[in-house]
């Protein structure tokens, strides 16, 4: 049986950073097809429509990216769907005795640093990342001040920033139970 649980909203929609950040170089290639009919034929219009054409597909891959977020517990697992990134981790990989919830502005040994294969906007970090002391990260992090820390056995750990992190890990913790009959 499949539970799901809410992931908690971004402070602000990343996609904002995304039409700023795209916006500037689909303005540049609609600045070069305007200019290109200047003088006589040119190549300018077709590399100017070809430009723009990758910026809004990218611009809408990455938008549609960004609203992929999903947290659910399903047959003896965690479940995390973070953009471009799925992970699914066992009970038994979780230490759930060390997992936490924290703030990270306050707890800065467990802050996605270094970003090794992730997705990074202002309000979300999603996929992997090192921290300052090179601890292998999965983070699908929306909201820094609620974050719930799930420390891995072999190493490592994933952040999540669930709407009630409270009763995930509770949740968590009574399907390790189910599963393994302890506690």
């Amino acid at each position: 049986m499949r539970k799901e649980f809410a992931v908690t909203t971004p402070p602000r929609d990343p996609r904002w950073f995304l039409a700023l950040v795209m916006g500037l170089p689909m303005a540049g290639a609609a600045a070069i097809i305007g200019l290109s009919g200047i003088g006589g034929r040119s190549i300018l219009p077709v590399v100017g429509v070809l430009v723009a054409t990758i910026f809004l597909v990218t611009f809408l891959l990455l938008g549609w990216a960004g609203k992929r977020r999903a947290i659910a517990i399903e047959d003896g697992a965690l479940d995390v769907l973070a953009t471009f990134y799925r992970r699914r981790v066992p009970m038994q990989d979780i230490d759930l005795d060390k997992a936490r919830i924290i703030d990270l502005r306050e707890h800065a040994e467990w802050r996605p640093r270094l970003k090794t294969n992730g997705y990074a906007l202002p309000g979300l970090s999603a996929g992997w990342f090192r921290t300052r002391d090179w601890t292998s990260l999965f983070c699908m992090v929306t909201d820094r001040q609620r974050v719930l820390v799930l420390p891995l056995r072999a190493g490592g750990a994933v952040l999540l920033s669930a709407e009630r992190p409270t009763e995930l890990l509770n949740a968590l913790r009574a399907a390790d139970d189910a599963q393994h009959g302890h506690r």
